[in-house]
């Protein structure tokens, strides 16, 4: 597993970045360039879980790690979800468990550092390469409105 870290500067506060990042309406907009549909259910509550699911029923189950509101999130990969249910772990999930996913923003004056740091497996390196910075250039889009 490779750790991919990538960035983007925004001209916009902590509190407007965070609302884009996990407010429902506008997460389902960036997180779309990764699966289109994609949405998250949770309370949001350090130490619980989020689910991270597309329209179909299929994604992951997470554990929201740390929790600093308007600065760091970190979510631990837990588990495959089919159909709407936690799957047991099998070959293919256990390489994903564990793997972190963090959101970290740094203000400098009236600009917003977004850094992400996802550990993804080899076979989806390309995939994340491709779609993360898509990502973030619509959450730029949002948060700058």
């Amino acid at each position: 597993m490779e750790t991919l870290e990538f960035k983007i500067r925004i001209k916009a506060s902590a509190e407007k970045v965070w609302s884009v990042l996990w407010n429902d309406e506008t997460y389902r907009k960036w997180a779309g360039v990764f699966y289109e549909g994609s949405y998250a259910v949770s309370d949001w509550k350090e130490g619980d879980k989020v689910q991270f699911l597309g329209p179909d029923g299929g994604g992951m189950n997470s554990i929201i790690e740390t929790k600093i509101p308007n600065e760091y999130i970190a979510f631990k990969n837990a588990g495959e979800i089919k159909d709407f249910k936690e799957q047991p772990l099998n070959e293919e999930s256990k390489q994903w468990l564990g793997a972190m996913e963090t959101y970290r923003l740094i203000q400098d004056d009236e600009f917003i550092d977004l850094i992400c740091q996802v550990d993804v497996v080899e076979q989806h390196l390309d995939y994340f390469k491709n779609a993360f910075p898509k990502a973030l250039e619509i959450i730029k889009e949002l948060s700058e409105k």
